[in-house]
């Protein structure tokens, strides 16, 4: 399963079409470029081999990565810094499908999809066409007006959920989509406090930090006021978990002594729940939210019965239940196009972004039509909520993700990785847990599988820039930084599967064994 590839001096290596200029003796480098065999002075240590690809990107004419850098500290916000990836930085200069190329030509397998956003595949050729179809009959105009492009994709993604989830408001990314689902539960309930996971994430603006509830996002101003957060279920991590608690291809190596269909740590976190709603909360409450597996908290997945439950209880208190589906959504969970579908719920709303336009700015709040009802108490207006354009290209995702079988390459694809990533948690002592349904992964990293305690972050980034300098690009998540998250566009091959795990496997033994 794992190949390696020799780059010795003077012998070229062909893989297949090329994805770069057809001048160049093609030899395949750690950082996943094509260079000439004359660059070489001394053999470099075997590497794996990265998959063809028939793509040729143009080339880069661009301002230098100096000047983009020196720009980046001066003109972009300070958190812009902040937030960029690697000691060295990937200047991204064009993509394709589940491929990305920096502006010297290297070739990435784009593994994180923009932070599990590209949905089914970088500059899709059909959700292009799409695009530029509509950019040349309308660009924008408002609700203030009747046009077809809404009207078409809210009726197409209506059909994807049941009654009586059928009324749609179109926002601009997730965060915005979270704030209205708050403030309609809240005007729907006549209620104020809302329940969260810790370790969620569902959104940066003022509002939805309260939400949040990782300190990474938090700031040291009033925000989220009404939100309460209650132990998150991660039968890894907390304190309860067993062999056979989550729906999932992998199971944690925590042993229980659970019957059957009994799941005695799902009893101990719904317990936190009931405990956090007597003491924490008033006797009645606006709404629930819940992510169906956790995003930026690191693929955390629940007990199987845990939302069932949580569910039953927030509704006992004249609560509303939210799925955040901004990461779960659109069949990367394999199993079910909505990650809630897996916890076999029906949520009174449900939110989404990201993959709903495969990287354009879009979001959508769906929820019943009472609850809809509730918003007609004022007036809210969004100047480019249900753009025309943002519109075509969610419709040819939903096509797209149906004639491709994207849902289906997330469960056979993802299952493979998962069953394969699970191997090399038996193999090295610092992979503590594998996890996640479909697309949808996490690797949790920690210091020994006794102790549980997270790798350390400058662990955690010699690691990460080693798969980046092999040709992979993962992200990064949980409440310490010690997990790895694997989300990438839904059409990678088990070609590519087998590239990463050759990959991370030999940037874990690489770090081992400086260790």
């Amino acid at each position: 399963m794992f190949k390696v590839v020799s780059c010795l001096s003077g012998r070229s290596v062909l893989t297949g079409q090329s994805c770069s200029p057809p001048s160049l003796a093609k030899l395949h480098l750690a950082s996943g470029a094509l260079c000439q065999k004359s660059a070489f002075k001394s053999p470099p240590t075997d590497l794996p081999e990265m998959p063809p690809c028939n793509f040729s990107p143009e080339e880069y004419k661009g301002m230098s990565k100096e000047r983009m850098m020196e720009i980046r500290r001066q003109n972009c916000n300070p958190m812009t810094m902040k937030v960029t990836y690697y000691k060295k930085p990937v200047f991204v200069h064009q993509g394709h499908m589940q491929w990305l190329w920096d502006v010297d030509g290297r070739r990435y397998l784009d593994l994180f999809a923009g932070v599990a956003t590209v949905s089914v595949g970088h500059c899709h050729p059909k959700v292009t066409a799409a695009a530029e179809q509509q950019l040349k009959k309308l660009w924008h105009t408002t609700n203030i007006y009747v046009y077809p492009a809404l009207h078409e994709y809210c009726e197409k993604l209506a059909s994807y959920f049941p009654d009586p989830l059928k009324v749609i408001y179109l926002t601009n990314s997730g965060s915005e989509a979270n704030d209205l689902a708050m403030l309609m539960a809240r005007l729907y309930t006549g209620n104020f406090d809302i329940i969260t996971l810790r370790g969620s994430y569902h959104g940066g603006s003022p509002q939805t930090m309260g939400l949040t509830s990782n300190a990474a996002y938090k700031y040291p101003i009033a925000n989220g006021l009404g939100c309460t957060n209650t132990m998150c279920p991660d039968v890894f991590r907390g304190p309860w978990g067993g062999s056979h608690c989550r729906d999932s291809p992998v199971q944690t190596v925590r042993q229980c002594s659970c019957a059957q269909g009994h799941c005695m740590a799902n009893e101990h976190y719904i317990g936190q729940l009931k405990e956090t709603l007597a003491t924490s909360v008033p006797s009645r409450i606006a709404a629930f939210f819940g992510e169906p597996i956790q995003g930026v908290g690191g693929a955390v997945q629940y007990p199987k019965n845990y939302l069932k439950e949580a569910y039953k209880l927030v509704r006992e208190r004249g609560g509303v239940c939210i799925a955040d589906e901004v990461q779960t959504g659109f069949g990367r969970t394999g199993t079910h196009f909505w990650g809630y579908q897996g916890h076999d719920v029906i949520p009174d709303m449900v939110t989404m972004a990201k993959g709903i336009g495969n990287g354009f700015p879009m979001g959508a709040v769906v929820t019943t039509p009472e609850i809809a009802a509730s918003f007609g108490k004022g007036v809210h207006f969004n100047t480019f909520g249900g753009n025309p354009v943002a519109c075509a290209v969610a419709s040819s995702v939903l096509d797209t993700i149906r004639e491709d079988g994207t849902q289906k390459i997330s469960l056979d694809v993802g299952t493979y990785l998962m069953t394969e990533l699970a191997k090399l948690r038996d193999k090295y002592e610092i992979i503590g847990d594998v996890r996640g349904k479909g697309l949808q992964i996490g690797v949790e990293m920690v210091k020994d599988k006794d102790s549980r305690d997270p790798l350390p972050p400058e662990a955690m980034a010699e690691i990460f820039e080693d798969v980046k300098d092999m040709g992979v690009l993962i992200g990064k998540g949980g409440v310490y930084g010690q997990i790895f998250r694997i989300k990438p566009p839904m059409c990678i091959t088990m070609e590519d599967a087998d590239f990463f795990l050759a990959v991370f496997n030999k940037s874990i033994h690489n770090y081992m064994e400086k260790r």
